[in-house]
């Protein structure tokens, strides 16, 4: 009869998942060792095989997961009643809202998916394509006329590329957060830049020289000798489902 699992087996691999996917954002999937996950994970690397079967299976499965929280934000606001603007507005809201507590595991989709064997890559693909659809169909439902003129699905790419690449210039402790640019991205794609209200004023610390913009620097960044550099070919969560 074979063994169950341990006691604490799901906790103790959601937070390797955890710890991995900061540091494949912060170093680089392909310059990341398993030995280096072990390590930061404070197992063993004869453990760390026990949960996952490789360093792609560990990369897929960061990916999925995340992926399949945002198939399950979707769900969820699907099954709640809003005005046709409104769902969108909802749905730009809890996308950010996940964003900004999953930055590593959002920075691994946008970058490194392109390593996984063409199936996997599928699957996470497949799940990305379904997102993009109830986007695209509550755009539509807000404006019916443009999927009349096959509008809805490029709109909601420029709408992706609004919100997926926010982690690259929003600084975690910056003057603006993520829930204070979901109604700017909104106001925006609605109706454009004449729009956009401004968000009530918060107070910085200065000190730390917070502002808005940081171009990658974060707290968790590498010194620039282990920073690697951004790939031309880097692309956006759903940028080959349009």
């Amino acid at each position: 009869m074979p063994r169950g699992r341990a006691r604490g087996y799901d906790d103790q691999r959601e937070q390797i998942l955890g710890r991995a996917s900061k540091l494949f954002a912060r170093r680089g999937y392909t310059a990341t060792s398993m030995n280096e996950v072990a390590e930061a994970c404070g197992v063993s690397k004869p453990s760390l095989y026990h949960y996952f079967r490789d360093k792609q299976h560990l990369l897929l499965e960061i990916a999925a997961a995340h992926v399949a929280r945002l198939e399950a934000l979707v769900d969820e606001v699907g099954a709640e009643t809003h005005q046709p603007e409104a769902r969108v507005r909802r749905l730009i809201t809890a996308f950010l809202d996940v964003y900004a507590g999953a930055q590593a595991e959002h920075r691994v989709l946008t970058e490194d998916v392109r390593f996984l064997p063409p199936a996997d890559r599928r699957r996470v693909l497949d799940g990305e394509r379904k997102v993009v659809a109830a986007f695209a169909d509550a755009i539509a439902e807000a404006r019916p006329e443009l999927r009349v003129h096959a509008l809805d699905k490029p709109l909601t790419m420029l709408l992706f590329g609004m919100m997926n690449w926010m982690f690259t210039w929003l600084k975690p402790r910056g003057e603006l957060s993520h829930a204070d640019m979901a109604p700017i991205v909104a106001d925006l794609f609605f109706g454009g830049v004449g729009a956009v209200r401004a968000p009530a004023p918060r107070t910085l610390d200065h000190r730390n020289g917070d502002s808005p913009c940081s171009s990658q620097e974060t707290p968790s960044s590498p010194p620039a000798s282990r920073r690697r550099p951004r790939s031309a070919t880097s692309r956006a969560p759903t940028s080959t489902s349009a």
